[in-house]
């Protein structure tokens, strides 16, 4: 069985959601992982905040630090979770029932984690 990790992007994580929105999605991703802890799938997880977010890229050989993720990146990572599953297709099962994905353009990424400092 291999660990994966399930990553939560949305297309513009500068557009806010009211609390209530944001409480019903909260409530509806924890019934999301409580249905892949019932199977002992769920490993970890988290969600990431955006407030006092930065990015920093490589400019010209120098690393640069923004304000982020905003603006003029298009999509943004909220959280991720690890789950374990039996081949890349499960977890992918596993992935299509992420809330995040009644978000227009949302999507989530699906990465075998590498164990032991390289992949196996």
């Amino acid at each position: 069985m291999e660990e994966y990790a399930l990553i939560m992007r949305h297309e513009d994580g500068a557009k806010v959601a009211s609390p209530e929105q944001i409480q019903q999605w909260m409530k509806q991703t924890m019934e999301w992982i409580d249905g892949i802890a019932a199977k002992n799938k769920f490993v970890s997880g988290t969600g990431l905040l955006f407030d006092g977010a930065r990015v920093v890229v490589t400019t010209h050989a120098k690393p640069v630090v923004t304000n982020g993720p905003f603006g003029d990146i298009k999509e943004t990572i909220g959280g991720f979770i690890v789950v374990k599953a039996d081949s890349v297709e499960e977890a992918v099962e596993f992935a299509k029932g992420c809330p995040v994905l009644q978000g227009e353009g949302n999507s989530m990424e699906v990465r075998r984690i590498a164990h032991n400092g390289g992949a196996h």
